[in-house]
């Protein structure tokens, strides 16, 4: 048996004190439990704890350290139950104390994981330009259940997708002026599939782009193509040979005949 002889306030924690025992030969430092473990176990000064009581005692403010440490990491953002389970185990809590930890913070709904689903689709769709596979991709990442993850993803209608997908393809064809328009959907198509969306929402966005001088942006985009082509065959062909050069280069930019064979006559020479 000991004798609890002193407790005192930590210094840098006011919330945690330094317990000190007597165990017949003077007095020495034991351990240090938090202010809730105090109060619960009603620590004062002349009790007199069994070796057991004492490993209660440690075991106990072990534990609640580590549910603070969890409640301070949900205090940033939500999480998902996987995420706290990797923070405690790096953290090297005790397996069964991860489990119980966990357990409690489920009962005390501060984390679940379908409105934790809920929360980051809701999130994404209001400040990322991720689509709904990519949302989900992150989810299932994360430790949600397909399930519960397609539940979620109601918080993404198609109208969203749709708004979403044709804002960036809009942007996209506008820093993309010097390529042909069959490069620059290409360019967007394949964006718009990396970054989540389906492939009817794509083709959809895609019909909604606006035409108007579609003609004359595609010209001024062969000329600036052409150029670039003119002068790096300048030395390398002449004539004929460096026309079909050139050519060849700008069908493969994705540029149509009609407007190729413009260029060709306009701005080089047999």
């Amino acid at each position: 048996m000991a004798t609890l002889t002193r407790i005192t306030t930590q210094k840098k924690n006011k919330n945690r004190y330094n317990i000190y025992l007597d165990h017949g030969h003077g007095e020495d430092y034991g351990f240090s439990v938090d202010a809730d473990v105090l109060v619960e176990y009603r620590l004062q000064k002349g009790m007199e704890l069994d070796d057991a009581t004492i490993r209660a005692l440690i075991q106990t403010d072990t534990l609640h350290k580590s549910y603070t440490q969890a409640i301070n990491y949900l205090s940033y953002r939500m999480r998902s139950e996987k995420e706290i389970r990797q923070y405690l185990d790096d953290k090297e809590v005790e397996p069964e104390h991860v489990d119980e930890i966990v357990k409690r913070l489920r009962e005390e709904k501060l984390i679940d994981d379908q409105e934790f689903a809920n929360s980051l689709v809701r999130t994404r769709v209001m400040t990322s330009s991720k689509g709904p596979l990519l949302v989900k991709k992150e989810l299932i990442e994360k430790g949600v259940r397909g399930s519960e993850a397609e539940e979620a993803l109601a918080y993404f209608p198609y109208d969203q997708q749709l708004e979403k997908a044709t804002k960036f393809a809009e942007k996209k064809m506008k820093s993309g002026v010097k390529k042909s328009r069959r490069q620059q959907i290409q360019n967007v198509q394949q964006t718009l599939m990396q970054k989540g969306f389906s492939g009817d929402v794509i083709q959809e966005a895609l019909s909604q782009l606006p035409k108007e001088e579609e003609d004359n942006s595609e010209w001024e985009a062969v000329v600036y193509q052409g150029e670039k082509l003119v002068r790096k065959y300048e030395r390398k062909a002449e004539g004929y040979e460096r026309k079909q050069k050139i050519k060849a280069a700008l069908y493969r930019k994705g540029f149509p005949f009609d407007l190729i064979d413009r260029f060709l006559d306009e701005y080089t020479e047999e």
